[in-house]
């Protein structure tokens, strides 16, 4: 059989029999410019058509608090700009290099904060959603025969983005009715702002969150915090999904097995990015999990950064034969790939991943 990539992802997510495991990539930003200035590419190549990746997302929602603040710029130099933004959160960003900003400072620190400065403005308005973007992305999936998903932020992200990870944590000790109120408000308003935009523009057809929940060998809270603080929040956002026969795709960077048996409990159909750096094991997972949960990643980006044929082909081949068993892999780094990486590098990373993927006839 030949698939097409929606036929091919809805397959993988149900571990259905497939022809080859699934393919898709995220990358740094300034991967495509370093491509470019090396002639590999054009400019304005679109990847998802280039390297045929099975699936496309849109991420069409403005959840920040104040819609209508204008970030204020506090200090900027030659590398770095410091900026407050309608949370009332103090970011610095770097500008020489793609990074995650580093966390300031935050208007937010407790309950009274956010009760005071947050919460009275999480209104389902209209202009959280981008209708065009969603639907220009859901009409170039259906043109390319891609699995189209919805994706954004879910709860632990966006409190994240809110009060950040060391109020937030703080919170969940001290305060767990603060932190479980944030987690359920948002969840509502992801669904609130999701039948609006579905019931205009149509439905996906899947979900895909983004919620780094762990950091190195650990998870940021227990398995049992989360099940009394975010998993009422996850089950709701997911639940609606799942209530309308769509699958759930969650991105998790970091060591997050513990919180596994919590997030199949909320509803998760696939798990991505499982990083290895973090202590994510992929073969531990699927022995694990694979017969009711499929897996995107695990590959270690890190044997990219090489740009040693060799060195990846033996991070595929301990991994690809194992882990397509189950009809339930799509072949993905561990992270995203850097500029760093060669275009030929991963050409070929895509091309024996695939090889050791394929089902034969």
């Amino acid at each position: 059989m030949n698939l097409t990539g929606k036929e091919r992802i809805s397959n993988i997510l149900k571990r259905q029999p497939v022809d080859r495991i699934g393919l898709f990539e995220h990358f740094w930003s300034d991967t495509q410019t370093a491509w470019t200035a090396r002639k590999n590419i054009a400019e304005d190549v679109n990847f998802s058509d280039h390297f045929g990746f099975d699936l496309e997302l849109s991420w069409p929602f403005n959840v920040i608090a104040d819609l209508d603040y204008k970030d204020e710029v506090i200090e900027e130099n030659d590398e770095t700009k410091l900026t407050r933004n309608g949370n009332g959160a103090l970011l610095r960003t770097h500008k020489l290099h793609d990074a995650t900003p580093e966390h300031v400072d935050f208007l937010v620190k407790d309950r009274a904060g956010w009760e005071q400065h947050i919460k009275p403005k999480l209104a389902p308005d209209r202009r959280r959603i981008n209708f065009q973007t969603y639907r220009a992305a859901k009409e170039s999936a259906r043109k390319a025969g891609r699995f189209f998903a919805w994706s954004g932020v879910n709860v632990f992200e966006i409190m994240k983005d809110v009060c950040g990870h060391q109020y937030m944590l703080i919170g969940m000790a001290e305060d767990p009715d603060w932190i479980r109120d944030m987690a359920i408000t948002y969840a509502r308003l992801t669904v609130e702002l999701q039948e609006i935009l579905f019931a205009e523009e149509g439905w996906p057809d899947g979900i895909w969150y983004y919620e780094d929940m762990g950091f190195k060998q650990r998870p940021f809270m227990s398995p049992r915090m989360y099940r009394e603080i975010v998993l009422p929040a996850h089950k709701y956002s997911m639940g609606f999904a799942k209530s309308r026969g769509l699958p759930v795709i969650v991105h998790s960077c970091g060591y997050v097995e513990p919180l596994l048996p919590g997030l199949l409990e909320a509803g998760i159909d696939c798990l991505q990015v499982i990083e290895v750096k973090a202590g994510m094991d992929l073969l531990k997972l699927y022995k694990q999990y694979g017969e009711v949960l499929s897996f995107m990643g695990g590959i270690d980006v890190r044997t990219l950064y090489t740009n040693d044929r060799a060195i990846i082909d033996a991070e595929l081949e301990a991994k690809i034969p194992i882990v397509k068993g189950h009809f339930g892999y799509v072949l993905h780094s561990d992270h995203s790939i850097p500029n760093t990486v060669y275009y030929e590098t991963y050409k070929y990373f895509i091309q024996r991943g695939l090889e050791l993927g394929s089902y034969g006839n």
